[in-house]
């Protein structure tokens, strides 16, 4: 698909947000370190942004609702520069817990409302591939922001690797400031009428996959650079090497996602849940061989991603009477996942488990979620024989 300048400009505010969302997971050690915490206190800093998303999602959307689309985009990338700019101050946990949450609140308004834009600018057959088109930065800034700031992390120190994510922010500013047109709501929105669509029980359904598949994905890569150092016995030139392979697996995943889910959506996430859930089975077993453990982080990324674009897709079709808040809320359900899955890989460390039965959650999850989908399915089928019956 021929990739147009907004969806460039989109693409690029999604880079940034992959950095800032993503980098503290390879800085974690760092971090708790520096601060004198524990490797489970700083993981709960990406659960906190985690919750941000979740909250500032459909409250940035709904307060903002008649604002045009552009203008809050500007907005949500405004305040995550000022988000990090907190962090890259922060001189403790605390405070930088508070900037870590500030930033947050930017991160569903940009993707669900960026989102609806990506799927406006292209015909409705390749609306899958125009949000893999969009998500394309956030894989990218797995391959290169990610590694890079974990690298600066363990180099320079943590601080600076906020402030050039605070650059990033004043960037992808001035680059949507220009080019992408005005975007004027036409009409007030009915608010409660969103609300109410979103809790239609397909809806709900959808939701709920998007939060166990994003968990699935989370309970592994929060603790990512503990399993490599401890159970890999990996050095830090490996750890970084595999971030950017695991990076470059969420690019393909994220392309053959959208591809293929313009084609059939539902295969598409039986293939991928399937794949995740052996792949970390696989994970847990391989952990002590460099070897055998790359390959599998390398499909593993392609697999996690791959569920993406036809979540998205799946969520705003369902409700496609209120795509703006449905694709932010489904932001917030992937960062709800994030959480959950931040929480219980920290669990599993705190109750004295090896670092290996983190994958196996994470296998678990996937799993629930692939359940999840043929209940969903089940329930389906009678709706649609009665419609075509009556």
């Amino acid at each position: 698909m021929k990739i147009n300048v907004p969806l460039l400009a989109l693409a690029l505010g999604a880079f940034g947000i992959g950095v800032t969302e993503f980098s503290p997971m390879g800085m974690l050690t760092v971090i708790a370190n520096d601060l004198a915490v524990s490797i489970p206190t700083a993981g709960m800093l990406i659960s906190a942004y985690a919750f941000g998303v979740l909250l500032g999602a459909p409250l940035m959307t709904l307060l903002f609702a008649n604002m045009s689309r552009r203008n809050l985009l500007l907005l949500s990338m405004g305040i995550f520069t000022v988000g990090n700019l907190i962090s890259a101050l922060a001189d403790s946990y605390n405070l930088l817990l508070i900037g870590r949450i500030v930033t947050s609140f930017n991160h569903g308004a940009f993707f669900g409302v960026g989102s609806v834009v990506a799927m406006s600018v292209v015909p409705p057959e390749k609306r899958s591939g125009a949000v893999a088109a969009m998500f394309s930065g956030l894989t990218i800034a797995t391959i290169g922001g990610v590694p890079l700031a974990t690298y600066i992390g363990e180099v320079i120190g943590w601080r600076p690797a906020f402030f050039a994510m605070a650059v990033i922010g004043v960037v992808t500013m001035l680059a949507l400031r220009l080019s992408l047109p005005p975007l004027a709501n036409e009409g007030k929105a009915d608010v409660r009428q969103e609300l109410k669509l979103l809790s239609k029980g397909p809806v709900l359904a959808a939701l709920l996959l998007t939060v166990v598949s994003s968990s699935s994905m989370f309970t592994v890569f929060t603790y990512i650079v503990p399993i490599l150092q401890d159970e890999t016995q990996a050095s830090t030139a490996f750890v970084t090497s595999m971030l950017v392979l695991y990076g470059a697996g969420l690019t393909l995943g994220n392309v053959l996602g959208g591809r293929f889910a313009d084609r059939s959506l539902a295969a598409t996430l039986i293939v991928s849940l399937v794949a995740v859930t052996l792949l970390l089975a696989l994970f847990s077993m391989v952990s002590a061989s460099m070897w055998l453990v790359a390959p599998v982080i390398f499909f593993w990324g392609i697999a996690s991603f791959a569920l993406v674009p036809p979540l998205q897709s799946l969520v705003v079709q369902e409700a496609k009477e209120a795509p703006n808040l449905a694709a932010s809320m489904n932001i917030g359900a992937f960062n709800l996942g994030n959480a959950l899955g931040a929480v219980l890989g920290a669990a599993i460390i705190k109750a004295g488990l090896s670092l290996n039965y983190v994958p196996l959650a994470g296998a678990a999850t996937a799993l629930t979620g692939l359940v999840l989908w043929f209940m969903r399915s089940r329930q389906q089928r009678p709706e649609a024989a009665t419609t075509v019956c009556c």
